[in-house]
């Protein structure tokens, strides 16, 4: 009986041997790394002939890169997006355009890849030396397959360091595919760390991943730079700023300047709206008056005639888009400037919609090199920044122009429900928008000398209009209406009933103005403006004065 079972026992014992050694195998077969490289084709992606991935920074783009011979050309919309946006594309003359602080330089663009600029199929290349000429990246460049590594970043970066060679894996774990070898000392930008895998980069254009013993714990690294930038340089004032608008509507009220301005004090730049642009040609109508620049000198103020593109005959974009119209106009504005005597241009171009964005940029760029060139201030007004005017690169302005002025005011106007025109709040967080872009010591706050009465009828019909401050005393006494300090916007409110209708209104005055001029000095600003000349009333100099200081 035992004979006859031992066959089946040793089978049996067999079994369970050949399933021990056979766990024991594949136990031991997930912990060794795999050896196996990642198919960089499929890593980095098919190209077609003359093309290389591009890989920025520490990510992989869908557009290509273009080989012609011994050159690299990037697409032109990935050298503005990511590393250089003063790459100007001018689609009237085929050429691109670069303001440096002080010169405006071209580059013709050619169908064929024998220069600076590439325009194939109607995309615009810029070869790879030509970018380098203004933008300090360091690139890689890799056949085999085809491919560009640019990094562009050099500053807070976080970094790990390999603590002996390893390698980079396509993902996370060890069975995943090998992208590269990497030797001890290596520095890797560290993209997120995990618990056992880290995501990191190589300045070369690998993305991966790496076993979190083998680096170093995160550091912050600031690369050591040669490239050497062309500065922009300023025209300021060694004093605070204190402008005031001034509201010209024809030439003949220029010579009312005197009575304008014969209660003001502490003033020390005026600023008249001579200027609108007037077709889509970009030419300027005018009502600038020497005299009227040489009364505000005697008096020690400074004149920087205002420009608006408030006229119906002409398209911002039209006139901004197209090159030969834009330097039409920064050319009127300068000879204007110049004849008048002018020490500086204020632009006042509103309500800029998101497509003349770039183009409102490189006319700021030009005008700013002719007005540097002849010793003119340039300051731009900008609205407190939304999220529906981040077109308006108030990084790259304040870059470009002497001062930044934050339009503190129109927080609610004619359209909008009933509310303040600039209560605290509103305003303070939008110097803090503001300077998270521009740096304080050329940031203006500009602030109202009016306010809105707000009517609103038994309907629910609602209409405002906009009155100065003594018409706003005169509206809270001749109705008797009782004001009080509101905390909420730290300003006078009132309201009254009268004529089938409830009337409602957020006073400037001396207390609400000397808290804005408060945030002054609270963010180190470089000054305040008041829209407009006219609406205050004789005592609110002195109120701006004492807390400008």
């Amino acid at each position: 009986m035992i004979k006859k079972h031992m066959p089946v026992f040793v089978v049996c014992l067999l079994i369970v041997l050949v399933s021990l050694i056979g766990g024991a195998v594949y136990g031991i077969n997930k912990l060794i790394p795999t050896s196996k490289q990642m198919d960089l084709t499929e890593y980095y992606g098919q190209n077609a002939d003359g093309e290389a991935a591009l890989i920025l920074g520490t990510q992989k783009l869908e557009q290509k890169a273009l080989f012609s011979g011994n050159d690299v050309y990037l697409p032109l919309d990935v050298v503005s997006g990511y590393l250089n946006q003063r790459y100007y594309w001018d689609s009237e003359n085929k050429k691109i355009l670069y303001a440096t602080p002080t010169s405006l330089t071209e580059e013709a663009a050619s169908e064929q890849a024998d220069g600076n600029v590439w325009l194939k199929d109607d995309t615009v290349y810029l070869k790879l030396d030509y970018v380098k000429k203004y933008t300090d990246i360091d690139s890689y460049i890799y056949e085999d397959p085809a491919r560009v590594a640019i990094q562009y970043k050099f500053s807070n970066i976080q970094t790990v360091t390999v603590k002996k060679d390893t390698v980079i894996r396509y993902r996370g774990g060890i069975k995943s595919e090998i992208l590269t070898k990497i030797p001890k000392d290596t520095v890797l930008r560290l993209l997120d760390e995990g618990e056992d895998w880290d995501q990191v980069a190589t300045d070369d254009g690998y993305i991966g991943y790496i076993q979190k013993k083998k680096v170093s714990s995160a550091d912050t690294t600031n690369y050591e730079r040669d490239f050497k930038a062309e500065a922009y340089s300023y025209l300021t004032m060694d004093e605070p700023v204190n402008l005031a608008w001034h509201q010209v509507t024809s030439t003949d009220a220029n010579s009312y300047f005197a009575d304008a301005v014969q209660n003001m004090t502490g003033v020390n730049v005026i600023s008249p709206t001579w200027f609108s642009v007037s077709d889509n040609d970009g030419n300027v109508s005018s009502l600038a008056s020497g005299e009227y620049v040489m009364q505000a000198h005697e008096k020690g103020l400074k004149v920087w005639g205002l420009v608006d593109n408030f006229s119906e005959n002409m398209s911002t974009t039209t006139v901004l888009s197209k090159t030969s119209s834009r330097q039409n106009l920064e050319n009127h504005l300068v000879t204007y400037a110049l004849k008048s005597g002018l020490d500086g241009i204020n632009i006042d171009f509103e309500s800029l919609s998101e497509d003349v964005g770039i183009h409102f940029l490189q006319f700021l760029r030009e005008l700013s090199i002719q007005c540097h060139e002849n010793n003119l201030v340039l300051s731009v007004d900008n609205p407190v920044p939304e999220d529906f005017t981040s077109h308006y690169d108030r990084t790259e302005q304040g870059k470009v122009v002497d001062y930044v002025i934050i339009m503190g005011y129109d927080e609610h106007y004619v359209g909008s429900d009933v509310g303040s025109v600039a209560s605290l709040p509103w305003v303070e967080q939008g110097v803090k928008d503001t300077l998270a872009e521009v740096p304080a010591k050329r940031t203006i706050l500009a602030i109202p000398f009016y306010t809105r009465l707000w009517k609103t009828t038994d309907g629910g019909a609602l209409t405002s209009e906009a009155i100065g401050m003594d018409q706003a005393q005169q509206v809270i006494s001749e109705n008797g209406a009782e004001t009080y300090w509101d905390k909420t916007t730290s300003q006078n409110y009132g309201t009254y009933e009268g004529d089938g209708a409830t009337y409602q209104i957020w006073l400037e005055d001396a207390q609400s103005v000397a808290e804005k001029v408060k945030l002054i000095s609270k963010y180190e600003l470089a000054g305040v403006a008041e829209w407009k000349l006219g609406f205050e009333n004789s005592g609110i100099w002195s109120v701006i004065t004492e807390n400008l200081s």
